[in-house]
């Protein structure tokens, strides 16, 4: 029998020649898809990245993976094109559904979930390009508004798919949907009442501008620095190195205190020296920390030093300064600093800090 014979032979409706054309294609698909993708996907860096605010290993990173799947999708697609569905396999009647239209249906959503995946990563590759702009202003405003924007984006992206799926794949009258939408609004705002509170708070926070992202800010036991604002939720890093996220809701109608807004920050603390010190001896240590604090380069001239009180177990002085910088790291090795110099200045003049003690005396009945 001749190759050519062997080629045309018919099997479930299809020649030996159709099958083959159906693996060939598919083991390209599996072979050359990434390939393909990265000249898709410098082909579009070309097109689109004229300002090099992202280099092209970054975009391909990006854009390279979800490429591939839409390559692999499209190798496959031309591949059942060589092949005719067999009649005897698809039970359905015309109109109804079947096997033929469930290959369709899926072929239809898998495509879909690529282009889905592919703008989602633009909306990253977007979202690059906007948070390098954002570096070379000095506003903070910009460096908060990019995140909202990359999720605005992507929420646009799920919403067009989705509106894309009932449509144009499933068939059905969007409108008509939207209208009985409209019908079950007050269930579905009642439902989601707390998500809607937390996406009005969001845009309350962008127009009232409480805060900034990178702002240090203190509410409730939460101190910490903002690294996102989202639709739902803000995150902040406190300084133990943890991620809190805080309901928009609360950070609008709690108390907050922006550390950020400050441009000092206040230490207060109280050292006690032990109840033998002279009076000249504490005059001379008060004059010392005094004079130390002004002359200091982190503070300012308003600091306090005073001999405040007799304590149970010590003589108490306050000690009041302010750092001239917001910056927690500013704010600690200044403070570190000051410590230091205080414990030097208390040696100096021979005394000693107090702890807690009692001092037990006996009488003698004799």
């Amino acid at each position: 029998m001749e190759i050519n014979e062997i080629l045309q032979q018919i099997i479930l409706g299809n020649s030996v020649k159709d099958y083959l054309i159906f693996t060939t294609l598919i083991l390209i698909g599996v072979l050359f898809r990434k390939l393909i993708s990265k000249y898709i996907s410098h082909f579009i860096f070309r097109l689109l990245n004229k300002n090099n605010y992202v280099d092209i290993k970054t975009f391909d990173n990006l854009l390279v993976k979800p490429l591939s799947f839409f390559t692999f999708l499209a190798f496959v697609y031309f591949a059942c094109q060589s092949l005719e569905f067999p009649t005897q396999l698809d039970f359905a009647k015309k109109g109804e559904v079947g096997i033929q239209s469930i290959l369709n249906h899926s072929f239809s959503i898998l495509y879909l979930v690529a282009f889905v995946r592919i703008g989602l990563r633009f909306a990253d590759y977007i979202g690059l390009i906007l948070s390098k702009r954002a570096e070379k202003t000095a506003s903070k405003m910009d460096d908060q508004i990019v995140p909202f924007a990359i999720d605005f984006a992507k929420i646009t992206v799920y919403i067009f798919a989705a509106f894309y799926l009932l449509g144009n794949i499933f068939n059905i009258d969007v409108t008509t949907l939207a209208a009985g939408l409209g019908i079950g609004g007050l269930a579905i705002a009642m439902a989601s009442k707390e998500s809607l509170e937390n996406l009005l708070g969001s845009f309350t926070i962008f127009f009232d501008k409480p805060f900034t992202v990178g702002d240090i800010i203190s509410i409730g036991s939460i101190t910490g620095v903002v690294e996102k604002v989202g639709f739902r939720s803000t995150r902040i890093k406190t300084f133990d190195r943890s991620i809190v996220t805080v309901p928009n809701k609360n950070l609008i109608s709690a108390e907050l205190d922006n550390l950020g807004l400050r441009k000092v920050r206040r230490a207060k603390f109280m050292i006690g020296l032990t109840y033998d010190s002279s009076t000249d001896q504490i005059k001379s240590v008060v004059e010392d920390v005094q004079k130390m604090l002004n002359d200091h380069e982190m503070t300012n001239n308003e600091s306090i030093v005073r001999f405040q009180e007799f304590g149970s177990s010590s003589l108490d002085i306050l000690i009041i300064f302010f750092v001239n910088s917001p910056r927690w790291e500013d704010y600690i090795n200044t403070k570190q600093d000051i410590n230091y110099k205080i414990m030097e200045i208390v040696e100096s003049h021979k005394c000693d800090f107090a702890f807690p003690s009692t001092t037990v005396y006996l009488q003698n009945e004799k």
